[in-house]
């Protein structure tokens, strides 16, 4: 492999010569061998597209000539495009506050560009990564801008995912809106529902938490690009900001604001955890119904048994015939994935000093695994276990005969202690309220789901 030297303040360093990378791109590889992991893609691409932004703000203010402006427009156009990927080689958690995210991109829009204009990878005289493609941004504005723009990148794939989601307990509560079964409170014996009521439950926290995640869009659109270092402004042209917005706005298609007050949109970082707690949230939403879904699928002889969920795989190797629910079960997983990076993202938020948050790369790393894995796991629940749900509603029926509920619905007329009596006789017996309160001359009847008594 052939190599060319680079210079930067710490020395020189042989990168390869075919590589748009450079040399601070490799330097952060060697020194963050971290997750063994590089950026997400939808992360290159909105850097590139604050790159782009920048170019043609700067253009506009007549710093930045047409035929570098257009270089550098036209790299960053192929970037966002999905090419070049392979070239950004950083790990997503690094020291720096994210100044290697944002080099590898300049390095990389840089060396592309060069190569445009007919010039060779690393002849940073015709045009330079920090004089020109970071011209008038930092780090400081450049990666938050990008991180937040990501994270609204990502936000439609999940609610598409909640949407379904959605939709599939309500048809599932419309399904079973017939099949009269057994509450329960704190694991015991309550009183009548329906099984379409408890899936209606689950549709209606779900929608809830849709409106959540839309309304938290809103936290990810004020951005401090123009701030630069520490949201002064310093090394930016004054009009910089007002004009950058406007040029994002039309590349990505959002609607994007600049910051009321720059300091504080760059040392500030709360908006992520805010996001984190919405997702947090849905993350609680889900285990517990995926917690449901196991509790009232279980047996299939000796649990509750009122609803049967897809096998998907055996489930023992040592138990011939087990089938184990696994896809609650690895939902259930997913959201402990989330709820620990809640835990990250507010512990890193805290964290920041003075004038700047150091650790923006942990925040945006746990904040994209944990779309990703909400996003999947959301996916396999509604294909591969929620819309393959069947009642078995004789189990339902039989559980609610043989539970003591109908000693509360007697309460109302014969009172408590009596009540109570004919369920402490039920519980000794064996025999079912209605077989001891007919045996005291009380008759029973159910009709249309409604308890009438005849004396």
């Amino acid at each position: 492999m052939m190599y060319r030297t680079e210079r930067d303040s710490v020395g020189e360093l042989e990168v390869p010569v075919d590589s748009y990378y450079g040399v601070h791109s490799l330097r952060a590889k060697i020194n963050f061998p971290i997750t063994n992991q590089t950026l997400d893609q939808d992360f290159i691409i909105s850097l590139a597209q604050v790159k782009k932004a920048a170019a043609l703000a700067n253009h506009k203010l007549g710093l930045l000539p047409d035929l570098k402006t257009k270089a550098i427009v036209q790299a960053s156009d192929e970037i966002i495009s999905g090419k070049l990927h392979d070239q950004f080689i950083v790990d997503p958690i690094q020291g720096g506050a994210g100044t290697s995210s944002n080099m590898n991109v300049n390095e990389v829009i840089t060396n592309r560009a060069i190569e445009l204009l007919g010039g060779v990878k690393g002849d940073f005289s015709v045009i330079h990564p920090n004089d020109d493609v970071n011209k008038g941004q930092s780090t400081n504005d450049v990666y938050p801008t990008a991180g937040k723009l990501t994270m609204l990148k990502k936000i439609p794939a999940l609610m598409v995912e909640l949407e379904r989601l959605k939709d599939v307990f309500e048809e599932k509560s419309n399904e079973f809106k017939d099949i009269l079964k057994l509450g329960r409170t704190q694991l015991s014996d309550a009183v009548p529902i329906t099984l379409g009521q408890e899936f209606h439950a689950y549709y209606t926290v779900t929608k809830r938490n849709m409106k959540r995640l839309e309304h938290v869009k809103s936290e990810m659109e004020t951005i401090n690009l123009g701030g630069t270092a520490i949201g002064t402004g310093i090394t930016a042209h004054p009009e910089l900001s007002e004009t950058v917005v406007p040029y994002l706005n039309t590349i990505t298609d959002e609607v994007l604001v600049t910051s009321d007050d720059l300091v504080d949109g760059t040392q500030n970082i709360e908006q992520y955890v805010i996001l984190s707690d919405v997702l947090k949230s849905i993350a609680i939403s889900l285990s517990k119904i995926a917690n449901d879904i196991r509790l009232l699928s279980s047996g299939p002889n000796s649990g509750i048994g009122e609803i049967t969920i897809p096998a998907r795989q055996n489930g023992s190797s040592i138990m011939p015939g087990k089938i184990n629910p696994v896809i609650p079960e690895v939902v259930t997983q997913c959201s402990f994935v989330v709820m620990g990076n809640n835990a990250i993202i507010g512990s890193a938020a805290e964290a920041g000093q003075l004038e700047l948050n150091a650790f923006e790369p942990v925040v945006f790393y746990k904040l994209l695994e944990s779309f990703q894995v909400l996003t999947n796991g959301i996916s396999t629940f509604v294909d591969h276990c929620v819309s393959g749900i069947e009642a078995n509603e004789a189990r339902c029926k039989d559980n609610l005969e043989r539970s003591t509920y109908l000693a509360t619905v007697l309460s109302e007329t014969i009172g408590y202690t009596k009540a109570a009596d004919i369920a402490k006789v039920s519980l000794t017996t064996g025999k079912t309220i209605r077989e001891v309160a007919e045996s005291q001359g009380i008759q029973i009847e159910m009709k249309e789901k409604k308890v009438s008594l005849v004396k």
